[in-house]
């Protein structure tokens, strides 16, 4: 018997029936029997069910002699299974990698409920994958299993089979059945929730529900829509059956009314001239299932009043004006915002005529990002080394919280930020300010860049368009005459910067600011940090920081973290960064957030990449420019290059990192999983290579390069003689041990610096 029987109803999906088979036969769980039901589909569908079932003894094909439905051919594949659970999936859509196995790890994790349902997310045509919304029901906090009396909520999840393991003899023994016709999913989801004796829940994209252009049955103007009717009939004959459950009534109704709202104002399901018709049956079937203590909510009272009342003209008037008001109130937006922008400009225009206030400085990061990056480090070095200058950070609201207290928070695009821009003296960013800035007589630019190249940049981005993506390289030139000093952390960044950022700035290679901290923070400050991410004790954490991919339109990463987490074992745990042009957590191919249990930690979100990299034990990453940054903390890297050839032909690069890598080196992500189940990457070999990288790129990271960079530009110290600091050279210098690293923790503070020959500062030509 196996664990699974995974049934898979086809009728005219062919163009997308194999790549669901392949979905369920490439699992790595593979306890299961797939049964491929035909239903009498005039296109390939069958054909294809019978080369699945020819190669592949897991697979059955079951062909029906005529055309059933939906609801009838689930019924036969279940008449054919014999697996402890049954699973559903449309033929159109897919499992995520690793799903199987995740719903059978949580099955045993909560006691073989009669009822699990999971996750699932939409894929779109342009490649978009979006999770349902209403994933809170599927929180794994609290007891499990549970009755559905303990978390109603989960009737909110959207109501369709595939989304739930059904234990096969609580079906069998309850007897429960598809209907025929559309919305069949209906009059089996909600007695068998109701009926399950014990539900849990997994919170993980198990299914890619696909969203189709054409060919639908929920995008096609049909009659059989008014087929939604009888189906509630079958659920609240249900209902009648089972007294006990009586108490679902009200909850039932209200979920039967919005169904029938959603499918009334739904554009394309009904068909023109039966909208009248449906919404009196609507309000025949109001009166005839309402309960006491089905009054709707504040959102969906209107409504339901117009469902009650029947008031077709009504609820079709309300729908144009709500239509209207949204477009007049679009219009109002624009002319607003234009008038706003306006004023703003002539705002800016009368500070511009205003003097250059020498005691201001303003910083920014990442396009309103919050404080964080070399600007970050800097703005906190101003406020040690030349306290007579006020600061203030551009940054979008929500970013506000990270701002330090005694730091003025400044939103962009408002009054106060264009004064900032007007009459601050310095001004400090790791992009560019807004194209519109005016640099005046007396400010004084510091463009920190955001770490040391890898990938080309700048002018180089010329002849690569699908890295440039319609960049004005005009802009970026008049941008560059608005820099006064530019940082570099090694004389590959100096060289680099200087021919493709062409300028009369001047470089100071002074180190990375934002690397200070590595030298600074103490064994304490990364138990601390450890304990803020949730990171057990005693596990050896893998900060994975993939880079942005020029040339994919979608973000998501190859590499199956939860797989690579089951090879290496419960000490691990995963801290994934996602590259910050994503804008949310890391996903992977298939769309779903990583989880494994708790031991992918999501941080893309935090403010600080610093701390994540003091946090972790080793980093993995690709083509990042954080291996720069890492390499001082003399902890392991392991760089995955398994498209190196399509990121060199899309973006380039200045260098082959995988001959001068930082550390071991993996082509595919099965090499990963080898390396890191041994112990090359972390070796003496690895460690050799770190070394020869750190004495390369980290030449001046001994934690003092934001204060030579204030020194400099601030207090006018640019040499040893007038009180710049010297450098310590990487050798003499001790970062904090990782966690796991053996032996006692040491001080991340060089005792005494030495000198270590005269750090340079070049004039750019």
């Amino acid at each position: 018997m196996p664990r699974f029987s995974v049934i898979v109803p086809a009728y005219r999906v062919q163009a997308y029936l194999p790549e669901c088979l392949e979905s369920v036969l490439s699992q790595s769980f593979t306890d299961f029997e797939l049964i491929a039901v035909d239903d009498c589909s005039p296109d390939a569908c069958g054909a294809i069910a019978d080369e699945f079932a020819a190669r592949d003894p897991r697979v059955r094909a079951v062909h029906l002699p005529h055309n059933q439905g939906l609801g009838p051919a689930r019924n036969a594949g279940m008449a054919e299974a014999g697996g402890d659970y049954l699973v559903f999936l449309d033929g159109d859509d897919t499992l995520t990698p690793d799903a199987l196995r995740s719903i059978a790890d949580r099955l045993a994790r909560t006691g073989e409920p009669d009822v699990l349902v999971y996750g699932f997310a939409r894929t779109h045509w342009n490649g978009e994958t979006v999770r349902d919304p209403i994933r809170a029901p599927l929180a794994q906090d609290g007891p499990a299993p549970f009755r559905p009396a303990d978390r109603p909520e989960l009737l909110r999840v959207l109501m369709v089979a595939w989304n739930k393991a059904c234990r096969r003899d609580f079906v069998a023994r309850e007897g429960f059945a598809f209907p025929t016709g559309y919305y069949e999913d209906t009059p089996w989801t909600y007695p068998v929730l109701l009926a399950a004796g014990s539900v849990a829940t997994l919170d993980r994209v198990c299914v890619h529900y696909r969203q189709r252009r054409r060919g639908s049955i929920l995008g096609t103007t049909s009659r059989r829509h008014f087929e939604v009717f009888e189906q509630y009939d079958r659920v609240f004959a249900f209902l009648d059956t089972r007294p006990e459950l009586a108490r679902w009534r009200p909850l039932l109704f209200r979920r039967m009314v919005d169904h029938l709202c959603t499918v009334f104002t739904r554009p394309g399901r009904l068909p023109r001239g039966s909208r009248a018709e449906f919404l009196r049956r609507a309000r025949t079937y109001y009166r005839r299932y309402r309960a006491p203590g089905a009054e709707p909510g504040p959102r969906s009272r209107l409504r339901h009043a117009l469902v009650r009342l029947g008031a077709h003209r009504v609820f079709r008037a309300l729908l144009l004006a709500t239509a209207l008001r949204r477009r007049a109130g679009a219009v109002t937006v624009r002319s607003l915002r234009a008038l706003r922008a306006a004023l703003l400009q002539a705002h800016y225009r009368i500070q511009l005529c205003l003097p250059v206030r020498a005691d201001r400085a303003v910083f920014a990061a990442y396009w309103g990002l919050g404080h964080c990056c070399h600007p970050g480090a800097l703005e906190t070095a101003f406020r040690e080394f030349a306290p007579h200058i006020r600061t203030a950070w551009i940054a979008r609201p929500e970013h506000h919280g990270t701002v330090p207290a005694g730091t003025r928070p400044l939103a962009p695009g408002t009054a106060a930020y264009w004064t900032a821009l007007a009459r601050s003296r310095y001004l400090v960013n790791n992009v560019n300010f807004d194209h519109r800035l005016v640099k005046r007589r007396g400010q004084v630019f510091v463009q920190t860049q955001h770490g040391t190249p890898l990938k080309h940049m700048g002018l180089d981005l010329q002849e690569r368009p699908a890295a440039a993506r319609g960049m004005d390289f005009a802009r970026l030139l008049a941008n560059v005459d608005k820099w006064d000093y530019v940082l570099s952390g090694n004389r590959h960044t100096t060289l680099t910067w200087e021919r493709v950022y062409p300028g009369r700035y001047t470089t100071l290679e002074y180190g990375g600011p934002r690397n200070d901290v590595f030298q600074r923070a103490t064994s304490v400050d990364v138990a601390r940090l450890r304990e803020s991410l949730g990171v057990p004790e005693g596990a050896v954490a893998l900060l994975y920081a993939p880079t942005h991919r020029d040339h994919r339109r979608t973000q998501h990463t190859a590499l199956d973290l939860e797989r690579l987490l089951n090879r290496l074992g419960p000490r691990f745990v995963v801290l994934a960064r996602a590259h910050y042009a994503r804008g949310g957590p890391l996903a992977t191919a298939s769309g779903a957030t990583p989880d494994a249990d708790g031991r992918v930690i999501d941080v893309s979100g935090h403010p600080s990449v610093e701390s994540l990299c003091l946090a972790s034990d080793a980093l993995i990453t690709d083509y990042s420019s954080i291996m720069f940054d890492y390499a001082n903390l003399d902890r392991p890297i392991v760089l995955l290059t398994d498209d190196w050839e399509a990121y060199e032909a899309a973006r380039g690069t200045y260098f082959d990192v995988r001959a001068h890598p930082p550390g071991a080196v993996a082509r595919s992500a099965d090499e990963l999983a080898d390396i890191l189940a041994g112990d090359h990457w972390r070796g003496s070999r690895s460690a050799q290579l770190r070394a020869a990288f750190r004495e390369r790129f980290c030449a001046y990271d001994d934690g003092r390069a934001a204060e030579r960079v204030v020194r400099h530009v601030v207090l006018g110290q640019t040499d040893e003689a007038a009180g710049l600091p010297p450098v310590v050279p990487p050798a003499r210098r001790h970062p904090v041990p990782s966690q796991a690293a053996a032996g006692p923790a040491r001080s991340l503070l060089a005792t005494v610096p030495q000198p270590a020959g005269p750090q340079t500062v070049t004039e750019s030509r």
